[in-house]
């Protein structure tokens, strides 16, 4: 029986505990799961590839099914270099589900093996997103319980460097 994958990709800048929720969803549902950080260069990131990719590595050391590699270019394209078909999203509320949908519907078109399979996370992580979370914290406040802590020390680290 062929192995099922499941990829989950995102630029986790910074990875929070609803990204960290999705994937240990995942785990039961796929036989692995990669967790696949995007090299987007339209966003100014607070960490780099290679210390995201690093972050997650600690984050889900436990998780033995879980793999965590960095990709650029199109996702459907690394897909097919994994032998993936799935790809998971997070939806949050109803505002991600328009976009997410319209990306659901590019990947298909553009390989349509490929399905998009959509989670939720937990509701106390309902409205985290990377984006809020470092402007949120960039402004002073406090992330304890949002935010894994190994991925919080770095950013007080990050902080304190700049």
């Amino acid at each position: 029986m062929p192995t099922r994958i499941g990829v989950y990709p995102g630029s986790f800048d910074p990875v929070h505990n609803g990204h960290v929720d999705i994937i240990e969803r995942c785990c039961p549902i796929f036989d692995e799961v990669v967790v696949a950080v995007l090299h987007n260069t339209s966003k100014e990131p607070l960490f780099s590839i290679e210390e995201r990719v690093e972050m997650l590595r600690d984050v889900l050391a436990d998780n033995p099914g879980c793999r965590v590699e960095s990709f650029s270019g199109l996702l459907v394209d690394y897909m097919r270099q994994l032998g993936a078909r799935t790809i998971v999203r997070g939806l949050r509320a109803v505002s991600d589900f328009e976009s997410e949908f319209q990306m659901a519907l590019m990947n298909r078109r553009l390989d349509s093996r490929v399905e998009t399979v959509f989670l939720t996370p937990k509701e106390e992580y309902s409205y985290l997103s990377s984006r809020l979370t470092k402007e949120v914290f960039l402004l002073g406040a406090d992330l304890e319980g949002l935010v894994p802590g190994a991925v919080l020390e770095r950013m007080r680290q990050r902080m304190v460097r700049d």
